[in-house]
């Protein structure tokens, strides 16, 4: 068993730099909004290009907000946030330009959390949003083609955990990234639950974000800080994925955090 080391930055050189020292083999980047304007994207791609002189597994993840209160939550109805929908819109179009340009990865988020309810609100029922953001899913999946994926939410819009809502996953075929900690919080802390829906979904997972949790709310623990059951969970991913630590840290100019979670599992199956 191989333990990759993938880490996680912002386009800002000196986040980028410190970990290119390290050698990744997978590398992410966080964007934020300052990114999606036409400066902030073509620094974006300088930063792609230097990043793979070192790796080509990458990975960009569509920015978390708009104007900083917002997420970019796919259920968000046009006529009730127009520039939120305009947002999500743009920035897909414009990251995909990139994945496709450089044979790169865009990650999508399927939903959050924080601004359900607010959006729910506008829908008549939870199954008619859900279908909405499925639908929305669907056309960016065609959009992206090789080149996108999307990721589960602690949200009832889109989580793995429960069965049948995997095989209605399942049925799309869409390219899927897998987060531990959100399918373990959303299934209550269950490592049980955890190990069944990574088999199940292991044939479309590209991307893994690793990370630990309590079970109970959202925490991003380094692995092996947490209650989630490493040795069990290793043998179940995706063989051929890539994979990151997206561990929540004091100084986003310092991978400690997300490197040491490498060393735990290299630790675990004695591979030191």
């Amino acid at each position: 068993m191989q333990v990759l080391l993938g880490l996680k930055a912002s386009p800002a050189a000196e986040q980028m730099e410190e970990r290119l020292q390290y050698r990744p083999d997978v590398f992410e980047f966080y964007t934020t909004e300052a990114d999606m304007t036409p400066q902030g994207l073509k620094r974006l791609e300088e930063a792609v290009v230097r990043v793979q002189e070192v790796t080509r597994r990458i990975v960009i993840h569509q920015p978390m907000r708009y104007h900083k209160v917002n997420y970019t939550e796919l259920i968000a109805p046009e006529d009730y946030m127009p520039g939120l929908y305009r947002f999500i819109e743009e920035t897909t179009e414009n990251l995909l330009r990139i994945a496709f340009d450089h044979d790169v990865q865009l990650l999508v988020h399927g939903s959050y959390s924080r601004q359900v309810p607010e959006f729910l609100a506008q829908y008549r029922s939870l199954a008619a949003a859900r279908e909405v953001a499925m639908n929305r899913i669907d056309r960016f999946a065609r959009m992206g083609q090789k080149h996108i994926m999307f990721e589960n939410s602690i949200s009832p819009i889109f989580f793995y955990g429960d069965p049948q809502m995997d095989r209605r996953i399942m049925t799309h075929h869409w390219r899927l990234a897998f987060d531990t900690s959100h399918c373990f919080i959303h299934e209550h802390g269950s490592n049980d639950r955890l190990a069944a829906s990574l088999k199940r979904l292991a044939p479309q997972v590209v991307h893994y974000h690793l990370v630990d949790s309590m079970g109970i709310q959202h925490d991003s623990l380094p692995l092996g800080k947490g209650r989630i059951d490493w040795q069990r969970v290793m043998p179940l991913l995706n063989s051929q994925a890539s994979y990151i630590y997206e561990i929540a840290m004091n100084d986003p100019n310092d991978s400690r955090p997300q490197r040491e979670s490498a060393a735990y599992l290299r630790r675990l199956f004695n591979l030191v």
